[in-house]
């Protein structure tokens, strides 16, 4: 079985990636299960944060890796937070401290429209000169107080057009399908089992 080091300590994408592919036949990790502390994040494009984390997993394990950089953008706020979303409230800010500091920036403001954006990297070792990026939109706009008991980071104030209803009120089964994820997800699959179908 093919084995992947995914480039987070994050449990809650560890899940989302495995569900997503479990009809892979691969094998996924963490980088922290290797006790591999997180690289830096300089740059100020998602792809380019997102390729440094993929190499740095990679090179690090020896194995293949997957690396995703994504973040909340609000229109109003000029595409803030953006590549901070995870530290916009400081470098230890809990999701709630986030959710809370963007509420206040949106508390007199009528535009509300924002979308999830996400780039996901996969290279096959930490060298490799064809990463192979995908990239995913997730369209809607900032609820004035949160809803919802799922997911996890912005989910429970944002609001998804399609289904009318937060992010966090999704079920996990729908929200890996239509989210920003969920997308780059969907052509990274394909990707994969072209590459590892053809190794059998």
């Amino acid at each position: 079985m093919t084995k992947i080091v995914i480039a987070t300590s994050n449990s809650n994408k560890k899940y989302e990636i495995e569900e997503f592919m479990k009809d892979c036949n691969i094998e996924f990790c963490c980088q922290s299960d290797f006790q591999i502390k997180p690289c830096g994040e300089p740059y100020n494009t998602f792809v380019e944060n997102a390729l440094t984390k993929a190499r740095h997993a990679s090179q690090a394990t020896s194995l293949p890796a997957i690396a995703d950089d994504s973040g909340i953008c609000v229109d109003a706020l000029n595409g803030n937070p953006g590549i901070i979303s995870a530290r916009y409230a400081g470098s230890k800010a809990t999701d709630t401290m986030n959710i809370k500091k963007l509420l206040k920036e949106l508390e007199y403001i009528q535009n509300r429209r924002a979308h999830f954006y996400c780039s996901l990297v996969f290279i096959r070792n930490h060298l490799d000169p064809e990463p192979f990026i995908t990239e995913g939109f997730w369209h809607g706009e900032i609820l004035k107080e949160e809803k919802g008991s799922f997911g996890f980071g912005y989910d429970p104030i944002f609001f998804d057009y399609k289904t009318e209803k937060s992010a966090a009120e999704l079920p996990f089964n729908i929200k890996n399908r239509i989210s920003h994820r969920g997308q780059a997800l969907q052509k990274l699959k394909l990707k994969l089992k072209m590459i590892y179908d053809q190794q059998k």
